[in-house]
């Protein structure tokens, strides 16, 4: 049987041949924040405890503390709200990407509910607006370990990586919010330096389990 096109647009996805890979999808994802929701509850909680104590970082020890909440906060949001209508303006790409997004934020969700430092002194409050609060509950604060903010550019830009432009573009952007979360001290240096691997990582897990939806992502025809 040969292998059905690749989907040219939105409507294409709910077509016979890739129904059931977008269904499985967006099940994934939903299962996966499902996880990250619980993780956030037990991170929160666990912080609270004496023994979620901070600790020390060669960078952060060194580096000046700088509230750049806007880049944190409302760049990361409107970053969201970009890369995700940059990723359905291309459908062959939507199945592949929100698998491994789902990876992503499962994958996470475990590493945070593992080892619990404490938050780092003098950090930058994410504050009280509207932003903020969904900031605060998405576990951006107290899940340290990898940066999500690091993390989900260069998965798109390893997603993205035969469009030259886009991996530019994302690849800047990780190392734009990798530089704000130091310079905010929200994260630690292992979190934000350790995001690229942990992701490619991901990736590479999410080519192996998904091998017909990675296979879109080849030169568009």
């Amino acid at each position: 049987m040969d292998a059905p096109e690749a989907p040219s647009s939105i409507r294409d996805l709910f077509s016979p041949a890739w129904r059931f890979s977008l269904a499985g999808a967006l099940i994934l994802l939903a299962g996966a924040y499902v996880a990250e929701h619980f993780a956030n509850l037990y991170e929160l909680s666990y912080s609270a405890r004496p023994t979620s104590t901070y600790v020390g970082d060669l960078l952060l020890d060194n580096l000046p503390v700088v509230n750049l909440n806007v880049i944190i906060i409302e760049g990361a949001f409107l970053a969201i709200v970009l890369g995700t209508l940059y990723v359905f303006l291309r459908p062959r790409y939507v199945l592949f990407t929100l698998k491994a997004l789902a990876l992503f934020v499962a994958i996470r969700a475990l590493f945070v509910s593992l080892t619990h430092v404490g938050i780092y002194p003098g950090n930058i409050d994410p504050g009280l607006g509207l932003f903020d609060g969904i900031y605060t509950y998405l576990n951006f604060q107290t899940g340290f370990f990898f940066s999500g903010h690091t993390g989900l550019p260069f998965l798109l830009a390893l997603i993205f990586w035969e469009d030259v432009p886009a991996r530019v573009a994302f690849l800047a952007l990780s190392a734009v919010f990798a530089v704000a979360v130091l310079l905010a001290h929200i994260h630690y240096s292992i979190d934000v330096f350790a995001a690229p691997f942990m992701t490619y990582g991901i990736f590479t897990i999410a080519k192996a389990l998904f091998p017909r939806d990675h296979a879109l992502l080849g030169p568009a025809p």
